[in-house]
């Protein structure tokens, strides 16, 4: 059989976001919620609850890739935000490709709302999403915060890590993590201290899970940036 023609093309599938914000309708913070392998919305929205506590925009974005492991249950499938192939160069290409969608998100909705300032806050998968995202597009990121995920300082040169000294970075971790060690972690946090950036690196006990701990970490993280909390808030 011969083959008469190939190639690549592309195609694009319809992703789910979710925006709402807490307190009063003014100039505030947008706060990017990237969860984890295996999540959706929905579930990540119930788990990062405390963080409503902040006078804030809070725009939860779907993973665009559908997890096919728990195929029988269809109704409850969750996402995931890049594919690997266990090879680097496509493994970076893939986080881009990524980064490229949700920024298309971010710039659509920053057209009808006022934002003084972008968060993007990654937890496990969402974490290495978040980083790069990050660490990429310094000029549009403010603050980063990465839980139990790895900063993929090591896809970027020591000059354009420089760059993000003007970003407020968080690395929360749970010193008992298996599926993402904190060894990890701690040196793509080490690269970047090396390279000036501001971190702030915060170990806690636990393991992969997402506890309210954790997520508490990134609440007073965000309050020490300047981030307002409500002012009929329990925090």
């Amino acid at each position: 059989m011969d083959v008469l023609v190939s190639g690549k093309t592309s195609f694009k599938v319809e992703v789910p976001y979710k925006l709402f914000e807490t307190g009063s309708s003014k100039e505030k913070p947008l706060i990017v919620y990237l969860h984890g392998y295996g999540q959706n919305i929905d579930r990540f929205e119930k788990s990062t609850s405390a963080l409503h506590s902040l006078e804030a925009y809070h725009l939860y974005i779907q993973g665009p890739y559908a997890d096919l492991k728990n195929i029988k249950h269809r109704g409850k499938w969750g996402f995931a935000w890049y594919l690997y192939n266990g090879k680097q160069g496509s493994f970076v290409k893939s986080l881009e490709y990524t980064s490229e969608f949700i920024q298309e998100i971010i710039d659509n909705i920053i057209k009808f709302i006022k934002v003084s300032r972008i968060c993007v806050l990654g937890y496990s998968m969402g974490g290495y999403q978040a980083g790069y995202f990050g660490l990429s597009r310094w000029k549009h990121t403010n603050e980063l915060i990465v839980i139990n995920g790895k900063i993929k300082a090591e896809s970027f040169s020591q000059s354009k890590l420089k760059k993000v000294n003007q970003m407020n970075i968080c690395s929360i971790h749970a010193k008992g993590d298996q599926d993402v060690p904190l060894d990890l972690q701690q040196s793509s946090v080490d690269a970047l201290i090396k390279a000036g950036a501001n971190v702030k690196n915060v170990t806690c006990p636990g393991t992969h899970k997402l506890t309210l701990k954790l997520v508490n970490e990134a609440l007073f993280f965000l309050k020490e940036c300047g981030y307002k909390i409500i002012s009929n808030s329990k925090f």
